[in-house]
């Protein structure tokens, strides 16, 4: 009686072992196309306003994308970033920089108008495009993205509010899909590896 529970006990052990591997081996979370699929959920198309019409992630497909939401009266988190954005896309051939679209979303849009956007953002690049567009807009594109923003009040300032923002830089694919977020203190150097990656 006790050597057939002992053999029992060994039989269920070695049993609920195999299941364990079966079941890490061919669970659905497990599954490889899973697994790397990355970004595959977040992204997608989008249209707000720029200074000079309505601009699609459409428009742009053949070329990267590099994106970044903001606002103009950010003190330095914005600043640091679209400086980045830039200098990396000098730090490439012509040839090279001129297949990258850099894109500044404005969170903001009751304060920065689109003619501050171009002014804004032409400072850091003349090919960077400053567009905004209604907070439903906004809302919309920020959750594609799995973005973040929220309006901040500001007791005794003249600026009323401030604006908390993820502050990572979106590098979207030639045909529209996002493939990498770039965490804020990103050198240009690292950046400009992963563009040439993908150029």
């Amino acid at each position: 009686m006790f050597q057939s529970t002992k053999l029992l006990y060994a039989l269920t052990l070695v049993l609920l072992f195999s299941g364990g591997l079966l079941l890490a081996k061919y669970a659905p979370w497990a599954d490889q196309s899973t697994a790397n699929a990355g970004y595959a959920n977040l992204g997608g198309d989008f249209t707000l306003s720029s200074k000079d019409g309505e601009v699609s992630l459409e428009d742009y497909r053949g070329q990267v994308v590099l994106m970044y939401f903001g606002f103009t009266s950010c003190p330095d988190v914005c600043p640091t970033a679209l400086s980045t954005m830039a200098a990396s896309m000098r730090q490439l051939t012509p040839n090279l920089e001129a297949q990258i679209q850099p894109l500044f979303v404005s969170v903001d849009p009751g304060r920065d108008t689109l003619d501050n956007l171009a002014i804004y953002s032409a400072y850091f690049h003349p090919r960077m495009l400053g567009i905004t567009g209604s907070i439903e807009a906004i809302d919309e594109i920020v959750k594609k993205y799995g973005a973040y923003y929220s309006h901040i009040p500001l007791e005794n300032s003249a600026l009323a509010y401030t604006v908390d923002h993820t502050s990572r830089v979106y590098l979207i694919g030639t045909e529209g899909q996002l493939i990498s977020t770039v965490a804020h203190g990103t050198s240009v150097d690292e950046l400009v590896a992963l563009l040439k990656q993908h150029l």
